[in-house]
């Protein structure tokens, strides 16, 4: 459940460790349909007889799929219920240190690691890393950046 927290309360939370979001499966499903939005149709997210003999065993999730989920992921952490605009500003860094296989569950552990003044919000900039079961590296470790405005 997210944390609920007014734009005064963010300043704050500079420094603050969020926990971990509730998982969510990255299904075939799911990766087809990725591949479908962004016409990336390679054989190792979309062929599962031809990636059963591919270096992971598996179809997997595209790398922008397991990057796009930091969104809703994170929405599942932080509410600022009187933010009246959010925006994904951008990424400082971002790193995919292991594939996620088809049918994988998916979590993320958010902090919070500066909090400054925009013309008309605040932005954060957080460090994030997804993890998937079955995996002992994470399969993205990123910074990415969020403003929200008044």
């Amino acid at each position: 459940m997210a944390k609920t927290v007014s734009m005064a309360d963010l300043p704050a939370l500079a420094g603050t460790h969020l926990g971990h979001s509730p998982y969510v499966t990255v299904d075939q499903q799911r990766i087809d349909a990725f591949a479908e939005a962004t016409t990336d149709h390679q054989w190792i997210h979309v062929d599962p007889v031809a990636a059963a003999s591919g270096p992971f065993g598996t179809t997997i999730a595209h790398g922008y799929l397991t990057l796009s989920l930091v969104i809703p992921l994170w929405s599942d952490l932080l509410d600022v219920h009187d933010a009246t605009t959010k925006v994904n500003y951008g990424l400082n860094k971002v790193r995919f240190p292991a594939p996620v296989r088809a049918g994988s569950q998916v979590r993320l552990d958010a902090a919070i690691v500066e909090v400054t003044d925009v013309s008309g919000g605040l932005q954060l900039v957080l460090d994030v890393t997804m993890s998937a079961d079955g995996t002992d590296k994470p399969v993205c470790v990123a910074e990415p950046v969020f403003r929200y405005y008044r």
